[in-house]
């Protein structure tokens, strides 16, 4: 276990943070899973449950370990080539999606003679941001051509971003606020991106106005749902969304300051999506405003080591890979949080790495890998540094050395004669 943990290069507090999250995650997991081992195959039994968290989590870091050792520029050249691969699976779940615990099918892809589902959203995201992350840093130190940016930037993620909308607008609302954030960081002018807001906004308006004018087609079904749950979070109308929203505060109130004991939620058995969606109202019922407020600290501690990261990195690509695959973490988890308080309407975010869930789980872990990856090029060219002032060093010490030595070596030849004559003895004689 000492040499594995050597092994692990990179922010140590990175590692600390997200280890954590991923050990908590058990007791919630194992707790909330009791609805769906019901109504599964009604014997109530979580241990299948527990066993495949388990399982995912261990995927998860096998992940981070492999990827934190690959160098982080690498993904510089390969996420180019990568988005039509993106665009080809996007456009494949569009067609022919699944439908996973009741779930939209045009949001989940099963792999072939596998029988593993994923959502290439998540996918998606992770290799856009990277694309995003290459275009600013290899743009820094020229003018940006509003024209060629169209092109080479802005083109491919709205084609992308074309591709999620239809089945998740909470995720590609999400996508397209970090990549703005990311341009303002990467110093894109702030001109150009309020043209690409506003370009942003006709491009869904558009998209809203066509499911009017085609209500029946497959492609913009879930544009009632999108107006069912802004509706429905504006006024007191109860539905389906409602009524998980009023069992998770029935949750949050039932905890108090220190919960009711791990295991012991009895809102769990009424929420449909206690394990993914909703499960920091389980967190907090069973856990308390102490264990709800311990998880958000765990999540702001490891956005600080984002920042300090990126503050670290030795490129601007290092900066904005750490910034674009970091902060979604963060606010998808205080999405996800915000909707368990009703402070915002249902999205279907999960908790990153507590809630239950393959993908989502593998997508934050590959994620983490990348950060680590930028994190421990930092501490090699530190590392670096530090040998070659010990070489600087140790030279100048075997130089002075030197010097002194022929210093020495010089007084024992000196010109001036301070020996007696040899002729002495005869003369005397």
């Amino acid at each position: 276990m000492k040499q594995l943990i050597n092994n692990l290069k990179g922010d140590k507090g990175i590692w600390s943070f997200v280890a954590l999250l991923a050990l908590f995650s058990f007791m919630p997991v194992f707790s909330a899973s009791s609805n769906l081992a019901y109504i599964g195959h009604g014997t109530g039994n979580t241990l299948g449950y527990l066993v495949k968290h388990l399982a995912h989590i261990a995927c998860g870091f096998t992940i981070i370990y492999y990827v934190h050792k690959i160098p982080y520029h690498y993904f510089r050249s390969i996420s180019k080539w990568l988005l039509p691969v993106v665009w080809v699976v996007l456009a494949i779940t569009m067609i022919k999606g699944t439908v996973i615990g009741g779930a939209n099918a045009s949001r989940w892809l099963q792999i072939p003679f596998v029988g593993i589902s994923f959502q290439p959203s998540a996918f998606a995201a992770l290799v856009l941001f990277i694309f995003v992350a290459r275009y600013l840093s290899k743009t820094r130190e020229k003018a940006i051509d509003f024209v060629e940016s169209l092109k080479e930037l802005w083109l491919p993620v709205f084609i992308t971003l074309m591709f999620i909308l239809p089945a998740n607008f909470s995720t590609t609302a999400l996508i397209f606020s970090m990549i703005i954030m990311l341009a303002f960081i990467g110093k894109y002018p702030l001109k150009y991106i309020g043209i690409i807001i506003g370009t942003g906004v006709l491009f869904l308006a558009f998209f809203i106005l066509l499911s009017k004018a085609f209500p029946e087609a497959k492609f913009f079904n879930r544009v009632k749902t999108w107006e069912s749950r802004i509706e429905n979070f504006s006024t007191d109308k109860p539905d389906e969304d409602d009524y998980q929203i009023e069992k998770a505060k029935i949750a949050i109130a039932s905890g108090q300051l220190y919960g009711l004991g791990p295991g012991k939620s009895v809102q769990k058995n009424f929420l449909p999506q206690s394990s993914s969606d909703f499960i920091y109202a389980i967190i907090v019922e069973e856990y308390g405003l102490l264990g709800g407020l311990g998880v958000l600290a765990l999540y702001l501690l490891l956005l600080f080591r984002f920042v300090i990261a990126s503050h670290k990195a030795n490129t601007l690509f290092g900066k904005l890979v750490v910034i674009g695959l970091g902060f979604p973490m963060i606010f998808q988890a205080m999405i996800n949080m915000a909707v368990a308080v009703e402070l915002l309407p249902v999205t279907g975010q999960t908790l990153p790495l507590i809630s239950s869930g393959g993908s989502s789980i593998w997508m934050t872990c590959f994620a983490l890998g990348i950060i680590i990856s930028v994190t421990k090029k930092e501490e090699e060219i530190a590392q670096e540094l530090k040998d070659a002032a010990k070489r600087e060093e140790a030279l100048q010490k075997l130089i002075d050395r030197e010097l002194e030595e022929e210093v020495v070596t010089e007084g024992d030849y000196s010109i001036e004669d301070k020996a007696t004559n040899p002729m002495n003895a005869v003369l005397n004689k």
